[in-house]
């Protein structure tokens, strides 16, 4: 099937559960009890994967309402929304960074060159723009560093500032695929704004829109890592981690889908992960399985109707 989508793009953001964002909105599977979070954080939570082994013990049970992330609650009810989407790494924010361009990570936690345990980058992986290139189509990573982390990607010109991806956007100039990150002050990271975060995704959706490609284009608006927000969704075990504690998946973070063919309205429970944004790649453009992970993944099919008359762009 030849599909109408020319644009993923991936808005990638930072530390905060399902719960800790969305656990309000109305129809969605979310704990609405939660203690009002502060805006900004006051801290930036412990989340390695020892703490996120320990998440049970002390968790941080505090969520932002409407009025805090206001964007993000007018995108789900226009659009669709996962509430049953997990990261896909029980740890920190780099190995997740890496499965939603890899579908792969070797290290559970961060790495630090003080840690002898776990490999230090560059690392030698296949990668969803590797397979972009092969097949002759384009890609650029809007302000991350972890496709430097890669060592095919760590030299490409296609790596540049977060500031280009509003500015390409808004000149209709966007490439097959695009990560995007929040420059800093504006990932949502704490001890960051989170309204303010919200914004600065609002006005990268909205370059996408005055450059003429929502037309063609599909938009996913993920977190990274859990943040060591609570979330009451215990996330399915499919790997272990070569100590034998859980590798996949992490905890519960919300994912938007904002596209003309995404369903209005519309909440999916079907079980997605970061590198579901992967397999949605590969299915769109008929790209090869990178992996088994991909291989064996969800798409994220269920959240489009291909078929409806093309929704308006976002308000």
């Amino acid at each position: 099937m030849k599909y109408p989508i020319e644009h993923i793009i991936i808005l990638f953001k930072e530390n905060h559960t399902f719960d800790n964002y969305f656990g309000t909105f109305p129809g969605a599977n979310g704990d609405a009890t939660l203690a009002p979070a502060p805006n900004p954080p006051h801290s930036d939570h412990t989340h390695t994967h020892e703490a996120w082994l320990r998440r049970n013990v002390h968790p941080v049970k505090q969520q932002y309402q409407e009025s805090d992330i206001p964007q993000y609650f007018s995108y789900a009810r226009q659009f669709t929304l996962c509430d049953n989407y997990f990261t896909d790494v029980a740890g920190p924010s780099t190995p997740n960074h890496l499965m939603v361009i890899a579908a792969d990570s070797p290290i559970i936690n961060n790495p630090h060159k003080s840690d002898p345990t776990q490999p230090q980058p560059p690392y030698d992986l296949p990668s969803l723009p590797a397979q972009l290139e092969a097949a002759g189509l384009t890609w650029n990573s809007y302000g991350s560093y972890a496709h430097q982390y890669i060592s095919a990607l760590r030299n490409s010109p296609n790596n540049v500032l977060a500031q280009q991806f509003a500015q390409d956007a808004s000149a209709g100039k966007l490439p097959s695929v695009s990560w995007a990150y929040g420059p800093t002050g504006l990932s949502e990271h704490p001890v960051e704004n989170v309204t303010q975060g919200a914004a600065w995704t609002k006005q990268q959706v909205d370059a996408v829109v005055q450059g003429g490609l929502w037309n063609t284009s599909a938009i996913f608006i993920t977190w990274d890592d859990w943040g060591g927000w609570y979330d009451h969704v215990t996330p399915p075990e499919l790997e272990q981690w070569q100590d034998g504690t859980q590798f996949r998946y992490g905890s519960r973070v919300g994912c938007l889908v904002l596209s003309p063919y995404a369903r209005a309205g519309y909440i999916s429970s079907v079980q997605h992960s970061h590198v579901s944004l992967v397999k949605f790649a590969e299915t769109i453009f008929g790209l090869p399985f990178l992996n088994v992970r991909t291989q064996s993944t969800d798409d994220m099919l269920d959240c489009f109707d291909f078929t409806q008359t093309p929704l308006s762009p976002p308000r």
